[in-house]
């Protein structure tokens, strides 16, 4: 795919060539149904007309999707206009909105934003039926991305930096645009005559990446331009892609992962692995564990691993919303319950999504009658109510250390079911069924190199 991103620099993508980078991407269906996720900006932009030409052609569709994050008083009227451009040329749009919770402007709203934002498309791809959703980044980006990995000191998996294809929850994210310069992609909506939006945070240089932006002129004076940068990414990606190999292989030995949200790792086969597999090994537990969509800080995870290696993990120890925690020759990797405080109201008939790893799921006529019904963390207090009611639970193979984080139903006068425990003489799996589904699984795709 390299190859693709050489041609001219100026010179405009065609849509034959988009095809082959479509194929890069594949497999799709034999009538493609794809959500783009389209901010407005020139390279989401494009990226929704040649992907709407190139579904068109094969007899599908695309949903091009505008999530209106309410950071810019301007964001809603510019996520219209980009409705109004697109449903001019025959384009189906959509807007999500997402408001930040209160005290997320006060730090970290850039990375909060990225979460909701992913967490807003794929639930919409889910709930459509969509199995892929393209993403628009192109060679700038990849570039930029290194550049803050390796600030931040990062291994092999984050200098790899973004792959082609990543699997999220049961949705395929596909970057065809990932070779492409931005020249090229601009010069495409020139000849098409479509406009784009600039949005003003992109040159505000209180954020690390357009810092690194800045950097770029003048690194790639000393012959390390944005295209050489995109290369070395692709190169440390396919190392990556051989070690997740490994990493798979080593999960399929060390560890059992169980439906409560929890993994059992043998902790003798992980420490004779290699050093680098057992460390990745060790990140995909407490990403899945932890439901969090990236790898724990460098410096953080390698002291934890050096700790595991050593044996000197008696008192435990926590990274990444996990307990890690020795037990009987193995090692416990579970939700942290403090960091399981999502409260989720859910109605008869819904299904939910709790804590970035439960999909919820309450029966229909399952307590139609009360008047609030939520999902929360069992909880030191909700384990002692039940286990007074049913003192059998003291013995239940769920681990100790496990059930505080559980998925709780409660209600008015507390705790009405514990999928994963069956409280209390109350068949919960009759009443709400709660399957773990983590975003990253513990040994999904492995990474696609360019």
């Amino acid at each position: 795919m390299a190859a693709t991103g050489s041609k001219g620099s100026d010179a405009p993508l065609l849509p034959v060539e988009f095809d082959r980078l479509m194929q890069a991407v594949g497999p799709f269906e034999s009538r493609p149904r794809v959500a783009v996720a389209v901010s407005g900006g020139s390279d989401s932009m494009a990226l929704a007309l040649l992907a709407a030409d190139w579904a068109i052609r094969r007899g599908g569709a695309i949903a091009a999707i505008t999530v209106d994050h309410g950071l810019r008083a301007a964001a809603a009227a510019e996520a219209r206009q980009v409705g109004r451009w697109l449903r001019a040329r025959g384009v189906a749009h959509r807007i999500l909105c997402w408001r930040p919770p209160a005290g997320a402007l006060s730090g970290g709203v850039q990375a909060a934003a990225r979460a909701a934002r992913y967490a807003l498309l794929t639930d919409w791809c889910r709930r459509h039926g969509v199995l892929h959703l393209a993403l628009a980044h192109q060679q700038e980006d990849q570039a930029e991305t290194l550049l803050l990995r390796l600030a931040r000191g990062s291994g092999l998996d984050g200098l790899a930096a973004m792959a082609p294809i990543t699997e999220r929850a049961g949705v395929r994210l596909i970057r065809p645009l990932l070779p492409i310069a931005r020249t090229r992609v601009r010069a495409m909506l020139a000849d098409a005559r479509q406009p784009w939006i600039d949005d003003p945070s992109n040159d505000d240089p209180a954020h690390a990446r357009i810092r690194m932006r800045r950097l770029l002129p003048g690194l790639a004076a000393e012959g390390l331009d944005v295209a050489r940068l995109a290369a070395t990414a692709a190169h440390l990606g396919r190392a990556r892609a051989a070690i997740d190999d490994a990493v798979a292989e080593l999960l399929a030995k060390a560890a059992i992962i169980h439906p409560a949200g929890y993994v059992r790792l043998d902790a003798a086969v992980l420490r004779s692995a290699p050093a680098e597999v057992s460390l990745r090994a060790l990140a995909r537990c407490l990403m899945a564990v932890g439901g969090s969509a990236y790898v724990p800080r460098h410096d953080r995870l390698d002291r934890l691993h050096g700790k595991m290696r050593a044996g000197a993990l008696a008192g435990g120890a926590t990274l990444a919303g996990c307990l890690i925690a020795p037990r009987r020759g193995a090692l416990l990797v579970c939700r942290e319950p403090a960091m399981a405080a999502e409260e989720v109201v859910i109605a008869p008939g819904a299904t939910v999504l709790w804590d970035g790893r439960f999909r919820i799921s309450l029966k229909p006529d399952s307590g139609a009658r009360r008047p609030r019904l939520v999902v929360r963390r069992l909880g030191i207090d909700g384990w002692a109510a039940i286990a007074a009611r049913d003192p059998r639970l003291r013995g239940h193979p769920v681990p100790s250390l496990v059930r505080p984080s559980l998925p709780a139903l409660w209600g008015a006068r507390g705790v009405i079911a514990v999928p994963h425990l069956d409280n209390s003489g109350v068949h919960a799996h009759m009443i709400v069924r709660a399957a773990f589904l983590p975003g990253v699984p513990l040994a999904g795709a492995r990474f696609a190199a360019a």
